[in-house]
């Protein structure tokens, strides 16, 4: 288990942009493939976007495809998502998390953060 911290979420108006970081203590993200899933109220949690632990290899969800951009620098421990254009669909709680195997299921992560509210008003 890895305890992850995300921030950067907030209040945004259509067509705006936020980074989402994903900072990870006691043991280093490299160790880890990293996501990004989010929630809405009443909905499951649905997935984002992953990366590999080198960061070389990115995976996206076809809703969110060609506007976010999931990245990581391993020397600071965390991960990004910058989120541009956004739409009032991308409302949500988005979640970071580790895991050895990488999945668009959240069931193989086994380290959460909190979340990080994300709305977007029109």
């Amino acid at each position: 288990q890895v305890p992850l911290v995300e921030s950067g979420g907030g209040l945004v108006q259509v067509g705006g942009s936020l980074r989402l970081s994903c900072t990870g203590s006691g043991r280093a993200l490299n160790l880890y493939i990293m996501a990004w899933f989010r929630q809405a109220p009443g909905t499951e949690r649905e997935f984002v976007a992953t990366i590999s632990r080198s960061g070389l290899s990115t995976n996206y969800a076809d809703s969110v495809k060609g506007r976010f951009t999931i990245s990581r620098d391993n020397a600071k421990n965390t991960v990004y998502l910058q989120m541009n254009s956004l739409k009032p669909e991308d409302t949500s709680l988005y979640y970071c998390a580790a895991g050895a195997i990488g999945s668009m299921s959240p069931g193989p992560y086994t380290a959460w953060g909190q979340g990080t509210q994300v709305t977007v008003s029109s």
